[in-house]
């Protein structure tokens, strides 16, 4: 489904990073000590995290204890705020990378589904431009997927017929 809020975009933001190189459900069944642990993903409380923010996280067995990854979420709190002063909303400055509108792809098998797209390329580009970490062409089209930007069930799936059709904004 489209999300368009902010603090749930930075949310599936940083649990896109933190899924890097690791299977979606062990961060989805993580999620619940992300939240938690991360403060429910208040970007300004984040983008203040020091030393002992970064040790309490490392020994936080609920959350995937990588240094970078968690170096990289506080640095996309200062990013994301920044990125929201300048455009108003981080909505409207990661949706203008699909004109506004949800791609609706028509796959027939997951093959076909690609790891990366020229939005999400260009997407990926643009938040390394404003000091973004974690955020390679791969992470930003499963976040795209993730944020209801791209519409990449599969025809045969209940979900793709229900998500082609036209949302309204909220």
């Amino acid at each position: 489904m489209p999300v368009r809020t902010d603090r749930k975009l930075f949310e599936f933001l940083i649990l896109e990073g933190a899924q890097a190189g690791l299977s979606w459900s062990t961060i989805l069944r993580k999620r619940p000590a992300y939240r938690r642990a991360f403060h429910g993903f208040d970007a300004r409380r984040i983008a203040r995290y020091g030393p002992r923010d970064v040790q309490r996280l490392l020994a936080d067995a609920g959350i995937v204890r990588n240094r970078a990854k968690i170096a990289a979420a506080t640095a996309n709190a200062r990013a994301f705020l920044a990125v929201r002063e300048k455009h108003g909303s981080f909505a409207r400055y990661v949706w203008r990378f699909v004109d506004d509108t949800p791609v609706q792809n028509a796959w027939r098998s997951p093959r076909q589904v690609p790891v990366a797209t020229d939005a999400a390329r260009a997407m990926s580009r643009d938040l390394k431009a404003h000091g973004f970490k974690f955020v390679g062409p791969t992470i930003c089209y499963a976040f795209m997927q993730a944020v209801g930007m791209v519409n990449d069930h599969i025809v045969s799936c209940f979900r793709w017929r229900a998500l082609r059709r036209p949302q309204r904004r909220r």
